[in-house]
């Protein structure tokens, strides 16, 4: 493996080798990981209309140096929760956060301080965050997951495996069956689902909890992986972190930015700013850092910009292919009536398109090189949906600006929402080390 270099890393990047030894403690916090590109002219290489976008995420060096020391940061009080396992156990740390979550952590009989340290911090809303304006945004939210989302569930999720670096851990973990992809898209969709429900971000909501659930769940991965022995640092940097975490939680309000952007405004609406706060405060509860959650268009895409080019391009078809061919391949949906049959048929279809369109450059022959085909078939599919998604989308956004029917259409859809969290079935967010590909080290 190639190694790009040695790095200084903050104080607080360092201070995970003895603050989390479990995990970090064998870590060579000197290596600029090979995944890290450190090299101001990489926004060269992108088509003319994103050039000025990649010289402006880039030139400021301490954003650069953010970027590059949360390559290298995991989830602090997470990640000091999941280290515990050889002493409680997978299953009673998950059981303890679950009752933490839901009762309150002085619940929790003789609650180990990592759990209480977990818990606080979480609890710890930061002052920017206006809880009337994150329900707000919620409730927007609501619509494209309705309309959209059950489309592109399978595609989106996709969006994680297209680069090596990133989509190895999913590999190592063993989930690459046709029933453990199908669970790993719901599990995804039903935590964005869950986040969008009323009342769901608050401190006893189903979105507070999921959140809680899916931080410990990748502290978990970055346990276990790390005690394998045979995860190289050098190469991938560590598993997950938190710079990785940014497409998920952000990317909804990032191509809101840069579609503001690109139409000369640089400032957010009432509307938008409601979305992006609730986008935000979710984040905050994933786990992520106030200085990589922009508050303006401009912030927001500099610092999504400024990962996307420090990670460095890299396809590998026995890790990416294979976690795409399975994802693409898993069957989501099996209602039997004819309505299950049609949706069904439509979102495979379309998931073949958005693939297509976001990560083939529209070009189905690559696609093809992936093994995933796109006949006239799909293509009709893609086309229904399309037009179901159109239709759907105006329907709701024409009711939410009626004041007399705002508040019956908005129960339209969180009743539509409860049905779609029962179709994606339950969300464990755990993982189970006795599955992974690798074996813990003697």
């Amino acid at each position: 493996m190639t190694q790009q270099g040695k790095a200084i890393y903050a104080d607080s990047v360092l201070d995970q080798k003895e603050s989390i030894a479990a995990i970090y403690g064998d870590v060579d916090f000197s290596i600029l990981p090979e995944r890290y590109v450190n090299d101001a002219d990489v926004g060269n290489s992108l088509p003319p209309r994103y050039k000025r976008y990649a010289e402006s995420a880039l030139s400021d060096p301490a954003r650069v140096e953010k970027i590059r020391n949360y390559t290298m940061t995991g989830d602090r009080v997470a990640d000091a929760y999941a280290a515990l396992i050889p002493e409680y156990g997978f299953r009673t740390l998950v059981t303890m956060l679950d009752d933490a979550c839901e009762k309150g952590v002085e619940a929790v009989p003789d609650a180990p301080k990592e759990l209480v340290t977990f818990i606080r911090s979480m609890e710890a809303t930061p002052d920017w965050v206006d809880m009337n304006m994150v329900e707000k945004g919620a409730r927007q939210e609501r619509i494209p997951l309705v309309t959209i989302s059950p489309f592109v569930i399978r595609g989106a999720f996709i969006a994680t495996f297209m680069n090596k670096y990133t989509a190895l851990p999913m590999t190592m973990t063993g989930t690459l069956s046709d029933s453990k992809s199908a669970k790993r898209v719901f599990e995804t969709a039903s935590f964005f689902t869950a986040t969008a429900m009323p009342g769901a971000l608050k401190r006893f909501g189903s979105g507070f909890r999921a959140a809680a659930k899916v931080r410990l769940m990748h502290s978990m991965v970055r346990y276990n992986i790390m005690r394998t022995g045979k995860w190289d640092v050098a190469t991938y940097g560590i598993p997950i972190p938190q710079v990785d975490q940014m497409p998920a939680g952000l990317i909804g309000i990032f191509l809101l930015s840069f579609k503001l952007l690109a139409k000369g405004r640089t400032s957010f609406t009432q509307a938008e700013r409601e979305r992006v706060e609730m986008a935000r405060y979710r984040c905050f509860l994933l786990g992520l850092p106030q200085d990589l959650l922009g508050e303006t268009p401009q912030e927001i895409v500099d610092l999504m910009m400024a990962r996307t080019l420090s990670l460095k391009e890299e396809f590998d078809d026995d890790t990416c292919g294979v976690l795409i061919r399975g994802t693409m391949d898993a069957k989501l949906f099996d209602d039997p009536s004819i309505t299950g049959r049609i949706h069904r048929w439509m979102e495979r279809g379309f998931s073949k398109y958005f693939l297509i369109q976001n990560f083939c450059d529209g070009k189905p022959a690559r696609a093809e090189k992936l093994g995933i085909s796109y006949r006239l078939e799909d293509k009709l599919a893609a086309a229904v949906a399309i037009v179901v998604v159109l239709a759907n989308t105006n329907f709701y956004k024409l009711g939410m600006r009626i004041p007399v029917l705002r508040d019956v259409v908005d129960r339209q859809l969180v009743n539509k929402l409860a049905g779609l969290l029962d179709s994606y079935g339950h969300a464990d967010f755990i993982t189970d080390a006795n599955q992974y590909k690798l074996a813990p080290a003697e």
